[in-house]
């Protein structure tokens, strides 16, 4: 086998491995407790104020050219409270690899008593996935692959969702990339022709008053992509006051991780997160951070009257 086929190879083999069907195709958080509309479009305008949340994840610290993920998002509801209206921005970079995303949301809700209502929501919007090919070392430097620099494919991205909730719980499950999208590198390349991947997300949560200072708040996100195994994230939050909290998070077959963070009066709050690798990744990494920074404004009623579950 020749040198160039060789080199074809490798990068068919890298493709196939970032972008195929199999493959989990978005972000990881391990906030998802703070960061849960970006999951499921019908919790886009649930409290009655207007948010926007970054979310910023360096994953594997130590690893050259390691997962690193960033997103921005903003959702809140019309004066009616029926309906909410947002979008959101990420960008999951890994080596050379990028996927960028933005999607906008829609929810209506629907009041079934006054202490629970359902949500339905839908997004719709684009994703690109690329390949810095002259970021690949190889050793020919003027192999036709590398020349053929950065390669980029832009697709439509669809999604759909339901909320249940109440003012001290949720349960709620969403379907991101309906659309089964073609992804294709190099056509020379037929290795590298792929399909965007169709996820699934549940969730649910509770929270429990604790005297009048403290809340306990456990939840559970599950995550499937076929062919892979399902994966549970359990997570457990004690929050003070309304205004500072520890927790922890659990990610089978992936990490342990804890969680601290505090709310600024009623309308700003930060949180960190750190991530103990529980596979063969912790021998070569240091861990995995996240901080997520998050605004609310336009309240549609007094902030006293919110909902306190996030």
């Amino acid at each position: 086998m020749n040198m160039r086929i060789k080199r074809i190879i490798t990068i068919a083999v890298l493709l196939a491995g970032m972008f195929s069907a199999g493959a989990q195709q978005l972000p990881l958080y391990t906030q998802y407790m703070l960061n849960d509309y970006v999951m499921n479009p019908a919790i886009g305008g649930k409290n009655p104020y207007f948010e926007a949340l970054s979310d910023n994840r360096y994953q594997w610290i130590g690893i050259t050219d390691a997962p690193r993920t960033y997103s921005l998002s903003v959702h809140g509801p019309t004066k009616n409270l029926k309906v909410g209206l947002g979008g959101y921005l990420f960008t999951d970079i890994v080596g050379p690899t990028r996927r960028i995303g933005v999607d906008f949301t829609y929810a209506y809700h629907i009041a079934l008593s006054d202490k629970m209502k359902l949500s339905l929501g839908l997004s719709a919007g684009l994703l690109q996935f690329a390949v810095d090919a002259s970021k690949i070392t190889l050793h020919d430097p003027v192999d036709l692959v590398i020349s053929s620099g950065y390669q980029s494919v832009l697709i439509p991205d669809f999604g759909a969702g339901f909320y249940l909730y109440g003012d001290n719980w949720y349960v709620g499950s969403a379907v991101p990339q309906i659309y089964p999208a073609q992804i294709k590198f190099f056509d020379y390349i037929s290795t590298s022709k792929s399909k965007l991947a169709t996820h699934s997300y549940s969730m649910a949560g509770y929270r429990f008053d604790i005297g009048e200072d403290f809340d306990l708040e456990p939840s559970v996100l599950v995550k499937y992509v076929k062919p892979a195994p399902v994966q549970f994230d359990f997570g457990l939050r004690a929050v003070y006051k309304q205004k500072f909290w520890l927790g922890g998070t659990f990610r089978t077959r992936d990490a342990v991780c804890a969680i601290a963070g505090f709310n600024y009066q009623e309308n700003l709050s930060f949180s960190y997160s750190y991530d103990f690798s529980t596979t063969n990744i912790k021998n070569y990494s240091s861990g995995t951070h996240e901080l997520v920074i998050a605004i609310r404004f336009a309240y549609r009623k007094p902030p006293e009257s919110q909902s306190r579950i996030n």
